[in-house]
């Protein structure tokens, strides 16, 4: 005789189930439906026209592109700052930890003027800069600049609780069995940040892309030069374009899906691989 179905030790799967599913639907998914469904309004040749004009396309590139190479640096420079916090102490760093902070505080439109001023021509660091050649403010260098001063928290503020459980004990007994400083890295701690490096990458890629307020100012959003994605939208809804609008929207959307869900993938490989190396 089949026994009785297992009883959770925690009751209200079903409540708490429903609730996430309509706050779910409510918040994400509807609105979702509701771009694709306006994008319906166009044919698919003018569907098609709109995404690869000329103009669509380079702002498309400018803010993956960027927001790519961004999401690289913050991971490189994140895991420096964040080994720094969690492996060493010295004076102020405390203060140190909390300015990692200030681009999840500080609005976007503060950042982008703040950049703008500094990396302007006649600014602090826009003149030394200029003075070499190097043009910052109101190019594509100067979007890269802002995407990885908004994204630096996430990768600090993801990798820096693993490592901090992470035990010193470890690497010690890696070098215990001979292992040098290069093998212990590789074989002993990145295996163990690997998920929480991807994460944080990929969070820090999200946020460059849909990364508004802070770019614009410092963009110069010169159509086919520094003109990013999400300013195009929105000149199209200006334009009461509705319709291209939300293509372009869609375009955004399901690349960033696609990105995201291939590093989560890889994520979860890692995540299993080191659970069975453990």
């Amino acid at each position: 005789m089949r026994g009785a179905p297992k009883r959770s030790a925690l009751p209200g799967f079903g409540l708490t189930m429903g609730l996430t599913l309509t706050w779910l639907s409510l918040l994400i998914l509807i609105p979702l439906a509701g771009l694709f469904i306006k994008t319906t309004e166009l044919s698919f040749t003018q569907f098609v026209d709109t995404v690869t004009s000329n103009r669509t396309l380079h702002a498309l590139k400018i803010s993956f592109g960027l927001a790519f190479l961004a999401a690289l640096v913050n991971l490189v420079a994140g895991l420096l700052i964040v080994w720094a916090l969690v492996r060493y102490r010295f004076p102020g760093r405390r203060i140190f930890d909390a300015i990692v902070d200030i681009p999840f505080a500080l609005p976007t439109a503060v950042a982008g003027v703040a950049l703008t001023a500094l990396f302007a021509q006649k600014g602090w660091l826009g003149a030394p800069l200029a003075e070499l050649g190097i043009k910052v403010a109101f190019t594509p260098l100067g979007i890269f600049i802002a995407m990885v001063f908004i994204g630096i928290p996430f990768v600090v503020r993801t990798v820096q609780p693993v490592l901090i459980d992470l035990e010193v004990e470890i690497e010690e007994a890696a070098a215990c069995l001979g292992a040098n400083r290069w093998q212990t890295v590789t074989r002993v701690i990145l295996p163990s940040l690997t998920p929480a490096i991807l994460t944080g990458f990929a969070l820090a890629f999200a946020r460059a892309v849909g990364e508004y307020g802070s770019v614009i100012f410092i963009a110069g959003n010169l159509p086919n030069v520094s003109e990013i994605a999400p300013l195009l939208i929105v000149i199209r809804l200006s334009e009461y374009r509705y319709a291209d609008a939300t293509a372009i929207a869609v375009v955004m959307l399901v690349t960033s899906f696609l990105i995201i869900f291939v590093l989560n993938r890889i994520q979860r490989w890692a995540q299993t691989r080191a659970l069975a190396v453990g």
